[in-house]
């Protein structure tokens, strides 16, 4: 059984970090790709960052625009995002989610293994 377990996550200010992890059980996080998504109210949940299953590849949203960075540690089967100069609109729910061996890393259907979520608040 799969379990991904997301922590982080907290209210912020504008221009501030965070770092959100991705915890794995059952199955390791060097084995597929792994991505983050994120869903506003009232919004769809929308592609975040990818790394695929080398940690060679990293993919991610145009609107990270270098503010973001996705990355892992494969001992302690954690993926990580580093968010960086975080705006207001980055403020969602984040998802961490580990893909199947095929399909688009920018699709969630790609990806059949979801964490619960992680809010992220950003302040004005």
């Amino acid at each position: 059984q799969v379990q991904l377990v997301e922590s982080g996550g907290g209210l912020v200010q504008a221009g501030g970090s965070l770092r959100l992890s991705c915890a794995a059980s059952g199955r390791t996080i060097s084995g597929v790709g792994t991505g983050w998504f994120r869903q506003a109210p009232g919004k769809e949940r929308e592609f975040v960052a990818a790394i695929n299953r080398s940690g060679g590849s990293t993919y991610y949203a145009d609107f990270v625009s270098g503010r973001f960075t996705i990355s892992r540690d494969s001992a302690k089967n954690t993926m990580y995002l580093q968010m960086n100069s975080l705006k207001p609109e980055d403020t969602a729910v984040y998802f961490c989610a580990q893909k199947d061996y095929s399909g688009s890393y920018y699709v969630a259907l790609s990806y059949p293994y979801w964490g619960q979520g992680t809010q992220v608040t950003v302040s004005s």
